[in-house]
């Protein structure tokens, strides 16, 4: 008893937590008014985004364009993309205007902002008619319970109120199915695929199988130590890219093995002496995140042609692309300076973008490098179809202007990549 007294704590301890939960629960309290009140401004910024659209032609694309204008412009004040926008701004009209009675148990603590999700996700199976039944039955049960524990009751219910049954609409949302990438931290991404059900665990169960088999031929004395998720993450990599999977990883457990079979396209900016191996500081794979120096190393040795990016020493800024291959100089000296699109916090690859016309064409604006940039299609229809302006000053550098005069400078990206006086030429030419 007197451990159990201990590990409870003293008097003066159980105060001051309980000081703690009264400021926590009043905290929690404030974050949830001000994350309601947030919600409502966005669906009301969605509504204005309609009616704005409502006077021009009707069409999606004109709706979208609309959307967009006023995503950025609150993205430039929440310092998120504008794409994070538009998102928030559909979640918040879907919650507000399908799901009030939700909205107003959050808001007064009855339920949480998991609750809440739950809840929207689990109905949009059930007809507009009968929405307000399953929301009114489903605050009861959220109300009981977490989240978590309540999502499956929740979901059941939904079930059991939809028009569309169940086969119908794994049909349906087969016909999304569809795989992305998730770009992580330290060189590594995460390669997300959505399928069905069925298919999926039976993906993980002949990986699994076919991983044993690789632990299992392993001989005593063998350097393979890798652990079965590894060599199981190693064969998917080797389905892929190299249609088998491979016994003998002669590169040892680092998964590099199958990045001779990778026949995509990529952007990699790679520095001088990384390249050299005279350090292993990381690369950057434009648009996504950083890679690992042996990976570079391991792409660029493969590479068809290569591109010299000189820059000035202090600041970084491109001076001049130069390649063996020059069949498009201006496109080369553009990408090399503008490594993605060039709207306020787009990190879209250059090579995946378009080369706009600052100042248009069509108004006088000339192909001149002063007067071209990387844009995506997305900021690029936006450019043209919404309010946003935007001028191109010295030094490639981008001055935005939102629909409400808000102005966002963006500098042209100072490439990893630079040579200065103090680094020594290489024995061996570099193969430029």
């Amino acid at each position: 008893m007197e451990e159990l007294a201990e590990v409870s704590g003293s008097d003066g301890d159980i105060a001051a937590l309980a000081e703690i939960v009264v400021g926590i629960a009043s905290a929690d309290a404030q974050l949830t008014a001000a994350q309601v009140a947030q919600m409502r401004l966005l669906a009301r910024a969605g509504r204005l985004a309609e009616q704005q659209a409502a006077g021009w032609p009707q069409s999606v694309r004109v709706h979208d364009m609309a959307l967009r204008s006023v995503a950025a412009e609150l993205g430039g004040v929440l310092r998120v993309t504008d794409r994070t926008v538009q998102v928030r701004i559909d979640e918040a009209r879907e919650i507000v205007e399908r799901y009030p009675a939700a909205l107003s148990a959050w808001e007064s603590g009855r339920i949480t902002r998991g609750h809440v999700r739950v809840i929207v996700e689990a109905g949009n199976v059930v007809a507009a008619d009968r929405r307000a039944d399953f929301e009114r039955e489903a605050i009861d049960r959220c109300a009981r319970d977490t989240p978590n524990r309540v999502r499956a009751e929740i979901e059941i219910l939904a079930q059991r109120m939809a028009e569309v049954s169940f086969v119908e609409r794994h049909h349906i949302a087969a016909s999304d199915r569809r795989v992305r990438i998730m770009p992580g931290r330290d060189g590594m991404s995460e390669l997300v695929a959505d399928l069905p059900t069925v298919i999926a665990d039976g993906i993980l169960d002949r990986l699994t199988q076919q991983a044993q088999a690789v632990v299992d031929a392993r001989e005593p004395g063998d350097e393979d130590d890798r652990r079965i998720d590894q060599v199981r993450a190693d064969v998917f990599a080797d389905l892929l890219l190299a249609g088998t999977p491979s016994l003998d990883r002669t590169r040892g457990g680092d998964g590099l093995g199958s990045l001779g079979a990778i026949r995509a396209q990529v952007q990699v900016i790679v520095p001088a002496l990384t390249l050299l191996g005279a350090d292993d500081g990381p690369a950057d794979l434009v648009g996504r995140s950083p890679i690992d120096a042996e990976t570079a190393r391991a792409l660029a040795a493969n590479a068809s042609d290569w591109a010299r990016v000189l820059t000035e020493p202090v600041e970084g800024t491109v001076l001049a692309v130069d390649r063996y291959r020059t069949p498009w100089p201006q496109r080369r000296f553009l990408r090399a300076r503008d490594q993605h699109c060039r709207f306020p916090g787009c990190r879209r690859a250059a090579i995946r973008c378009e080369i706009d016309h600052t100042v248009d064409a069509a108004h006088g604006g000339p192909t001149a490098l002063w007067n071209l940039a990387h844009l995506c299609q997305r900021h690029h229809s936006m450019k043209q179809f919404t309010r946003w302006r935007v001028r191109q000053l010295d030094g490639g550098v981008l001055e935005w202007t939102s629909p409400t005069g808000r102005v966002y400078r963006e500098d042209a990206p100072a490439p990893p990549v630079h040579f200065t006086p103090s680094i020594p030429a290489p024995a061996d030419p570099a193969p430029f």
